[in-house]
C-alpha cells in the first residue's frame, strides 16, 4: 500500500489563522487553495503570514506534485500581471463505492468529489466478500478505462458497507445482514490492485458525508437518517463525522419507539424502530391488511399513487421514527435532519409524520431553527460520501505533505 497519513487526520482542524504563519509544510499552504479560487503568490503570502521565499518554495513543491496548477494572470494594476495558482482536482481520481444488501454503486470522481463516471449493478451481499469485492474490482477497472484513467492515478478508494465497521482497520464487525464478512480484511483485498489507501465505513456514515458536502457544506450539526430495509443514522457534530468509541454511533434502528408496538426485531429485542417503521416493516403491515406488497418498491409505488392504506402506514412509520428522533434532537441539537434511503422516495408523507412527532415531543429551543428535509443528493450521496472520505484524508495537510514527499 502507498504511504498515507493516519486516519486521525480526518479530524484535523485549521493549521492556523491567516496572518499568523501557517505551521507545517506544503500541505498547510495547499488548504488556502483547496476552495478552487485562483490566487497569486502575493495573495498566498498575505493569507499565510509566511515569508515570500517560503511560499515560493512550497508552491513549487505543490506544482511539481500536480495538485496545483498555473491558471493564468491576475488583473493587472500596472506592470506585468502576476500568475495565479489553483487547485487541480483532475490531477488524480478517487474510487467511491456504495455497497448495499442488493446493489453496488461504483463511481470514479476527481479530487473535488465530482463524479466522472459511475455504474449501478445488482449484487447479493450474502454471496460473501470475495465474490462481491471481486465484482467491485472488475467494475472499477472498467470505469477507470471509460474515464481514460489508470490505477496509478487513483489517490484512494472509499467504501461504504451496510453494517458496523471498525474504521481504524476497515473490517466489518458482526454485520447482521452480511454473512461471511465478519472481520474480513477489506482494504487488504485491494492491496494488489491499488497502490493507494482504501478506507471503509458504514454506509449511512458515507451518505451523511455526501449529503453534507453536496447540499449542506456550511452546516456544522447534521443528522442523516436512512430509512430503507433497515434504519440508521450518520451524525455530523461540530463539522466532524462522529463514529463513537466502537464505531456504533448512529445505530438508530435499535432504539425502542416510545409507546410503540412490540414487534420482534432481528436484534432479538422488541419494539425497535427498525422492526416497527422500516420499509420491510411497512410492507409487512400492508400485507397483513390484504394488500399485494412484496417489499419497499411496492410500498413507495402505492403511496405515490395515493393509496390510502399505504399513505396511512407511511405516515405512522414517520411518527414512530420521529418519536425516536425527538431524543436525538434533545441530545445533539442538530440544525438539519436529512431523511434519505429508499423509503424517502415516498416524499412528504414520511417527512410529515417525522416532523409531527419531533416538534410535538421536543423542547421549543431544540426545534427553533431545526429543518427536517428529504435528501437532495438521492442515490449519489453514498458514492460522493465515499469520495469525500478519501479526499478528507489525502488532501489534509498531512496527506498533501505525504503526497508531495512520496509522489502518491
Amino acid at each position: 500500500m502507498a504511504v498515507a497519513p493516519s486516519a486521525a487526520t480526518l479530524r484535523s482542524g485549521p493549521t492556523g489563522p491567516p496572518g499568523q504563519g501557517l505551521s507545517g509544510g506544503p500541505g498547510a499552504l495547499f488548504q488556502l487553495l483547496r476552495d478552487g479560487v485562483p490566487r497569486t503568490r502575493a495573495e498566498l503570502v498575505r493569507a499565510s503570514g509566511l515569508a515570500r521565499s517560503t511560499v515560493t518554495g512550497r508552491v513549487e513543491e505543490l506544482l511539481s506534485s500536480g495538485l496545483v496548477t498555473l491558471t493564468g494572470a491576475a488583473e493587472s494594476h500596472g506592470g506585468r500581471p502576476a500568475a495565479t495558482l489553483a487547485f487541480a482536482p483532475d490531477s488524480r481520481v478517487v474510487v467511491g463505492v456504495d455497497l448495499g444488501v442488493s446493489h453496488v454503486h461504483v463511481a470514479v470522481t476527481d479530487l473535488a468529489n465530482t463524479v466522472l463516471t459511475e455504474r449501478l449493478e445488482d449484487i447479493r451481499i450474502t454471496d460473501g466478500p470475495e465474490v462481491v469485492l471481486g465484482e467491485v474490482a472488475t467494475v472499477t477497472e472498467q470505469l477507470l478505462e471509460a474515464a481514460g484513467r489508470t490505477a496509478a492515478e487513483v489517490a484512494g478508494m472509499g467504501i461504504g458497507l451496510p453494517g458496523p465497521v471498525e474504521f481504524s482497520t476497515g473490517r466489518p464487525v458482526s454485520p447482521p445482514v452480511m454473512p461471511g464478512w465478519d472481520r474480513f480484511e477489506v482494504p487488504a483485498f485491494f492491496a494488489d490492485r491499488l497502490d493507494a489507501p482504501v478506507l471503509v465505513d458504514n454506509d449511512v456514515n458515507i451518505m451523511a458525508l455526501g449529503e453534507h458536502a453536496e447540499r449542506h457544506p456550511d452546516v456544522l450539526d447534521l443528522v442523516f437518517v436512512k430509512v430503507a430495509s433497515g434504519i440508521g443514522a450518520g451524525i455530523i457534530s461540530g463539522g466532524l463525522l462522529q463514529r463513537g468509541a466502537e464505531g456504533a454511533a448512529g445505530d438508530l434502528g435499535h432504539v425502542s419507539v416510545p409507546d410503540g408496538n412490540q414487534a420482534l426485531c432481528t436484534c432479538g429485542n422488541r419494539g425497535c424502530v427498525e422492526a416497527v417503521a422500516s420499509g420491510t416493516a411497512i410492507a409487512a403491515s400492508l400485507r397483513s391488511q390484504g394488500l399485494d406488497v412484496a417489499g419497499q418498491a411496492e410500498v413507495v409505488a402505492l403511496a405515490r399513487a395515493g393509496d390510502p392504506a399505504a399513505i396511512a402506514a407511511v405516515r405512522e412509520a414517520g411518527r414512530d421514527i420521529g418519536a425516536v428522533l425527538a431524543g436525538v434532537v434533545s441530545l445533539l441539537n442538530p440544525s438539519v435532519i436529512v431523511v434519505g434511503g429508499r423509503m424517502a422516495a415516498v416524499g412528504e408523507q414520511l417527512l410529515a409524520g417525522i416532523r409531527e412527532s419531533v416538534y410535538r415531543r421536543s423542547l421549543p429551543l431544540g426545534t427553533h431553527h431545526l429543518r427536517i428535509v428529504g435528501s437532495a443528493s438521492g442515490a449519489s450521496a453514498g458514492i460522493v460520501g465515499a469520495s469525500v472520505l478519501v479526499t478528507n484524508l489525502v488532501l489534509s495537510p498531512e496527506g498533501v505533505d505525504a503526497f508531495v514527499l512520496h509522489g502518491r
